[in-house]
């Protein structure tokens, strides 16, 4: 496959886990009654389980292949990516809101993008400096929206959720950065089963979080919100953790790292558009022009990528 076939492909992928990891802001709106330790032991604990049955017909083989050094890196990315970005997600949305949140989360790809930009083949950030500043305008119209609307409020918590959102923004960032390059390095082991056997050890972490939950956020709920944070942690792990992981994964194989930062550009649109729907209202003009300004962000990112014709003399 062609490079330029490999970015249209990595780019389809990664607007597709933007449209499931979307939904993930919406979880602990849906699961209000429970605090993000439970929010992120369901979770994973349901991600675990589907994950080892998937795997289970492939595991003879593919243990051979994997390491201590594999195993050392598959704790690290599932606790960066997974178990610790979900707790801090999880308050931060219940702290600050949905959109506080997708703001903040929304800065990764300026994050990986510049780190990115320091590999050898990658554009420089010159070439990068437009889709850059497009998604800093898209922030800015979503923080400008966000500003505007707020009202006084008494305590520290909305502070508390913005750290916990930028918090978050770190662990994430520091994921993408390390699996991306660490996908490259494998040869015997397919992005799927990357994803997977991500999902198992985050899943016995998830084990360990339990008592933590029950000791720190002790509350008794009725049946109907058992049921319903049961349906929401299931959901959330099969479309969210093995689907868009899956998704994720391949785009990161497929695409220069610097492309991969913008990738998450998806999921701050798709989380904005699940949050009007959950909200029942349209966008706001500043809500417009930022969605609007992260399409361009992409685009102008996979131009910058693009091969360079040179003039023959």
């Amino acid at each position: 496959m062609s490079d330029g076939r490999n970015r249209v492909v990595g780019v389809g992928f990664g607007a597709a886990a933007g449209a499931v990891w979307g939904l993930v802001f919406l979880a602990p709106e849906l699961a209000h009654d429970f605090g993000p330790l439970y929010l992120a032991a369901g979770r994973y604990l349901a991600y675990g389980l589907i994950a080892a049955a998937l795997l289970l017909p492939r595991w003879p083989l593919l243990r051979r292949h994997l390491g201590r050094k594999d195993w050392i890196a598959l704790a690290w990315l599932s606790l960066l990516g997974n178990t610790l970005y979900y707790i801090l997600l999880s308050s931060a949305v219940q702290m600050a809101g949905v959109t506080v949140t997708s703001l903040i989360i929304g800065f990764i790809p300026v994050v990986v993008t510049v780190i990115g930009s320091r590999d050898a083949s990658a554009p420089s950030l010159a070439r990068l400096a437009s889709s850059l500043l497009l998604g800093l305008g898209a922030m800015a119209c979503i923080g400008w929206q966000t500003l505007g609307s707020v009202r006084a409020e008494a305590g520290i918590m909305p502070l508390v959720g913005l750290l916990c959102a930028v918090g978050a923004l770190a662990s994430w960032a520091t994921f993408a950065i390390i699996n991306s390059r660490w996908l490259v390095r494998l040869q015997d082991v397919s992005a799927h089963e990357w994803s997977l056997l991500l999902g198992i050890v985050t899943g016995f972490q998830a084990v360990l979080l339990v008592p933590f939950a029950l000791l720190l956020e002790p509350a008794g709920h009725d049946a109907a919100a058992w049921y319903r944070f049961l349906a929401v942690s299931a959901g959330v792990a099969l479309f969210a953790s093995v689907v868009g992981n899956a998704f994720w994964n391949t785009m990161s194989r497929l695409l220069p790292l610097t492309m991969v930062g913008q990738m998450i550009l998806f999921e701050t649109a798709f989380a904005l558009l699940y949050g009007f729907l959950w909200e029942a209202r349209l966008p706001t003009p500043a809500e417009l022009l930022a969605i609007a300004c992260m399409g361009a962000s992409v685009v102008t990112c996979l131009a910058a990528h693009a091969p360079r014709r040179v003039a023959a003399a």
